[in-house]
């Protein structure tokens, strides 16, 4: 699941040198269509100076965030069925321990580095992972188009594809 936490760090806010550590990584994985896309996210991305990045970031993660970045508010909005799923997270970061770098529990980045991780990932999470970014994706397309994070969105919707819960709840 290295390509998972590739992605994970391509959420995080951007820096001097990310994208370019983010290419000499991806390049070293194989064609997968998951990494093609990822590959065409940080070619936009690398076409914008640092500050571009971080506007581009900010406007779309960030702070009134157009596409929302948070997996439970996704799916069940502000409710108490989303505090539930928080704190059964909480606990699987923990115990894996993953440093939520003040992000909620939901966020996808800890999500992502979890799942790269875990060798059996919450059930709750797999049943609910494809629909939010879905609604990620489909936010954000609603007012830009061309936003580059669309292609992010889409690498991690078929990287994650690959996840799958059987029977006995691993993955």
């Amino acid at each position: 699941m290295d390509t998972l936490l590739l992605m994970a760090e391509a959420l995080r806010y951007p820096h001097p040198g990310q994208v370019n550590a983010l290419y000499t990584k991806v390049s070293k994985l194989n064609g997968q269509l998951g990494n093609k896309i990822f590959a065409d996210f940080l070619a936009k991305v690398e076409s914008l100076s640092l500050s571009e990045q971080e506007e581009l970031f900010t406007r779309t993660l960030d702070l009134s965030p157009l596409a929302a970045p948070y997996v439970g508010y996704q799916i069940w909005g502000e409710s108490y069925k989303r505090g539930e799923f928080m704190a059964a997270l909480n606990s699987e970061l923990k115990t894996h321990e993953i440093d939520l770098e003040g992000e909620l529990p939901d966020h996808l980045r800890p999500i992502l580095q979890y799942l790269s991780i875990s060798s059996s990932p919450l059930p709750e999470l797999i049943e609910v992972l494809e629909k939010a970014i879905k609604a990620m994706h489909s936010s954000l397309k609603k007012t830009e188009k061309d936003n580059p994070y669309l292609l992010l969105f889409d690498a991690i919707g078929t990287e994650s594809k690959s996840l799958q819960v059987d029977a006995s709840g691993t993955a």
